[in-house]
This record gives structure tokens, sequence and C-alpha cells, in this order.
């Protein structure tokens, strides 16, 4: 499918308003991206979004909204070359957005079903990201990588992706969770669990979506 001037016009609206310098090419694969996905969508069932648009921002606007956050804290750290790892990445989100955005990180992402690797790996093919990886395999039998960030969206509750993926977080690094509304629950689950704790809750603004979204910041305790 070829995406209308509209689409470009929405995308370059979303970057102003989330204070993102994205050079032309960058934005060309987010489209192709967008593209691919929607393509692969209808034979292979990869989110149960598939209007289009709506994609266009529950995907890609969501994702990117993100990157501001990531890379804050990454350049506060002066990690310039970061490793991240996606859990639960589904169709690559966010982790296909990150590579996308930044070349110069290292971004694995990790799912359990194959059509679902296999596509991430496509993508990664088609726009020639040679920092994209696609792992197929369940995030706890992965050896430990020792990741800068390792981020998840709606992949679980705080205690299982704290549970599963801790062990693939580097000492001075982060587990990060996209949620929408501030999940209180999860997070005194956590507390009570003992052995991460929720250091920074950040509220997300995604263009074109009125829901609420945040991001939290897991440290391990001690």
């Amino acid at each position: 499918m070829n995406f209308s001037t509209d689409f470009r016009n929405r995308l370059d609206t979303a970057l102003i308003a989330l204070d993102l310098d994205l050079d032309t090419e960058t934005r060309n694969r987010l489209l192709v991206y967008l593209e691919q996905l929607q393509r692969w969508n209808r034979t292979y069932n990869l989110t149960a979004v598939r209007d289009p648009s709506q994609m266009l921002v529950q995907h890609i606007f969501d994702s990117l909204s993100v990157i501001a956050p990531l890379r804050k804290e990454l350049y506060k750290k002066t990690v310039n070359k970061a490793r991240i790892m996606d859990i639960g990445s589904g169709a690559g989100l966010p982790g296909v957005v990150l590579a996308i955005v930044h070349p110069h990180w290292h971004v694995e992402c990790v799912d359990a079903v194959e059509k679902k690797t296999a596509f991430i790996r496509h993508v990664a093919g088609v726009l020639g990201l040679s920092n994209l990886v696609s792992t197929h395999q369940r995030v706890e039998t992965i050896a430990p990588r020792q990741a800068d960030i390792v981020i998840s969206r709606a992949f679980a509750s705080l205690v299982d992706f704290s549970s599963l993926a801790g062990i693939h977080v580097a000492n001075h690094g982060y587990l990060v969770a996209m949620k929408g509304q501030s999940p209180v629950n999860e997070i005194a689950e956590l507390q009570q669990h003992g052995q991460w704790t929720v250091e920074k809750e950040e509220p997300l603004s995604v263009p074109e979506l009125d829901a609420q979204r945040c991001l939290l910041w897991l440290r391990r305790q001690g």
C-alpha cells in the first residue's frame, strides 16, 4: 500500500509534539515498517489492530513516545552504544521503532511466537537494520544479556516481568515497563516481592491517543 500525504503529515506533527527531530530517511523507514506490518498482518495476524490509521497511532506513535525518556536516561549515564532488550516484542513494538530511530543502539526483540520473530527478521532485512536482532525464545531460557535497558509493552505484571527478565539487566541498568494507567496494585505487589522497586514513574503523552500512558523504571533493590 502507498501511504498518503496525510500519514506523512501526521507523523511529522507527532514528531514535533514528541520533540523528536528525525531525518527524512528515518521517517520513511518508520512508514515502510508500518506498511510491512499491515501487509503481514493480513496473513499472519500479528496484531489485533488492523486499521493502518490506528496502527500509526497505537503502535508507531506509542512506541515513539518512549524515545525521549530512554535517550535522556542513557545519555545521563553516558551510554552511547546502548544494549536494549524488548521482551514480548510481538511485531517489534517498541523494539523495531527504537532500532530505526537509533541505529547505534543494539536492539534485541524477544518473543515466543515464531511468526512474530520471523516478521522482525524480515523488517530488519528490508530496512537494512544491522543493529536489530530477533530472538525466537522464551525470555527465561535465554542466557543473561547485561542489557542497559530491558523494556516491555504490556508484556506481564511487574512482578512477572522482573522475575522473568531481571536477569538480563546490567548492574547499572533498568527494567522499563510501558503501561496504561498507573498500575497501583502491581506496584504494591512488586514492593512486597522485595527484589525490584519502581524508582520513577513518568507520564507519557501519545499523539492522537486519548488514553493514559506511563513509563515505569524498575531498579534492583540493595
